[in-house]
């Protein structure tokens, strides 16, 4: 016979208040390490600790929040019952923030979410949970500010001396790096993998660092110098290989960069999972603005999308990769198809909703432009975007990620013969990574077509200077 031990208050590894038997909160602390660590075992051992006898309210929150961050609408129905499984339980004043902040995010306001994970944070500016998921959400949301604000907070607060703290620096060397902390961001990811060197985490905020000032060649070095620690076996592998092709096709090597997407971004044994998905459409997309074949690999991948983007919008970013890979494979009905159910929803959703608000500022515009840039009309593609490039961050994602909305837009501004625009893009784009091969191949093309061929041979031989240095670094 099974025997339990009635629910007490006692505390986290970290100092918070956490009610349930002492063996299941020693569980809790165990599945927290993982998550820190992207360790695929997390999802099992939070499960173990939400179906716990000792009914670890800790543990129904945890389940919900890893629902909850796969962006992945038939994940809900996951988050709804750990919810409901909350309303039964007694919870503490840390708990109760924990279900508001749940069910808050359930009812589709992200950005509230994040807030009451705010104010969680400052009564417990310790909790490690509430840190790696709020950071979470405000990635999503697209809030740089927070993505540093919030880790930043907390840190002065943490225990120097535990192994946590190193993963949480992990976490606010991303945030420095969105907030623009570039030099800043990469000392203190290379501080967190000195701790933990596989912090895969902390990896992708030095990688992200190191792609915002065009330094590609130091991206190839570190990732393959690396590659042991963040390669495999973790839930961050594919979005890190994301990044090591992203620096491949700046140095010309388009068929490593496609092979790393058939081997580890999107292949036959890939989950149907969202994230993963949107780093693939994206892989895509650039190959096809650099006009480079990508062979049969959209259909097979939009045939993944068309299962996910059927159901009611929950988050625009997904919705518009979704929209990319069905225009890639030219499958353009069906991209229009979402784009009109996407009309709908504006008009008819409820506008205080996070997602509503994303999806009619940018995810709308972004969505009926990549379908505008497929069917080749490319004035379309520049009204739509010029008016939301400023802030294509309210729709979510990184930096890195939202650059194909501004490559999309430059590349149809050169296309619709709007020279003047596209250089105009192009400089701009210099002026903060003046080692793009991208845009100083972009910036002679405009300069042959204003018949500025010298300044244009100039661009070409920078493009190729820089190319031959990233190159050396692919081969070394």
């Amino acid at each position: 016979m099974t025997t339990t031990t009635a629910p007490m208050t006692l505390t986290d590894a970290d100092g918070n208040p956490i009610t349930g038997g002492a063996d299941a909160v020693t569980r809790y602390d165990e599945a927290v390490d993982l998550l820190l660590r992207y360790h695929p075992d997390v999802v099992e051992a939070a499960g173990n600790v939400a179906a716990d006898p000792q009914a670890l309210p800790m543990g129904q929150v945890f389940m919900a929040y890893l629902s909850l961050t796969t962006t992945d609408v038939p994940a809900l129905d996951g988050a709804r019952a750990a919810a409901g499984a909350l309303e039964a339980l007694p919870l503490n004043d840390r708990e109760a923030a924990h279900a508001a902040a749940v069910n808050t995010w359930l009812d589709g306001d992200w950005h509230g979410a994040a807030r009451v994970l705010d104010d969680l944070l400052v009564r417990w500016p310790t909790d490690v949970l509430a840190l790696q998921i709020g950071q979470l959400l405000d990635f999503f949301v697209g809030d740089a500010q927070n993505l540093r604000d919030r880790i930043g907070r907390s840190m002065p607060r943490l225990d120097p001396d535990s192994s946590r703290t190193g993963f949480v620096r992990g976490l606010y060397a991303f945030g420095l790096e969105e907030a623009g902390h570039y030099e800043r961001a990469e000392a203190v990811g290379l501080a967190a993998l000195h701790r933990n060197p596989k912090d895969v985490w902390g990896t992708h905020a030095v990688v992200h660092s190191y792609e915002m000032r065009g330094q590609v060649d130091d991206g190839i070095r570190f990732l393959r110098a690396r590659e042991a620690d963040w390669g495999t076996g973790n839930l961050f592998t594919v979005h890190n290989w994301w990044h090591l092709a992203l620096y491949l096709l700046e140095a010309g090597r388009y068929d490593e960069a496609l092979a790393i997407y058939d081997a580890e971004v999107h292949h036959d044994g890939s989950e149907p999972a969202a994230l993963p998905l949107i780093d693939a459409s994206s892989l895509l997309w650039r190959v096809t603005l650099d006009g480079v074949d990508t062979g049969d690999r959209y259909d097979r991948l939009a045939d993944v999308w068309a299962d996910q983007v059927v159901d009611d919008p929950w988050y625009a970013f997904n919705d518009f990769h979704g929209v990319v890979a069905l225009s890639g494979a030219g499958r353009t009905d069906d991209a229009r198809a979402v784009v009109n159910r996407l009309e709908r929803y504006v008009v008819d959703g409820t506008p205080p909703r996070s997602n509503h608000m994303m999806t009619s500022e940018v995810g709308l515009p972004a969505s009926r432009a990549v379908v505008a840039y497929a069917e080749g009309r490319h004035d379309d593609v520049v009204d739509e975007l010029l008016p939301v490039r400023t802030r294509t961050n309210r729709f979510g994602g990184s930096h890195a990620q939202r650059d194909i909305v501004h490559r999309t837009l430059t590349e149809s501004a050169i296309r619709s013969g709007r020279h003047d625009l596209a250089r105009a893009l192009l400089d701009e784009r210099l002026s903060q990574r003046d080692t793009s091969v991208y845009g100083l191949l972009g910036r002679a093309r405009v300069l042959a077509m204003q018949g500025a061929d010298a300044d244009a041979a100039r661009a070409r031989e920078a493009a190729d200077a820089n190319r031959t240095r990233f190159n050396a670094a692919a081969s070394s």
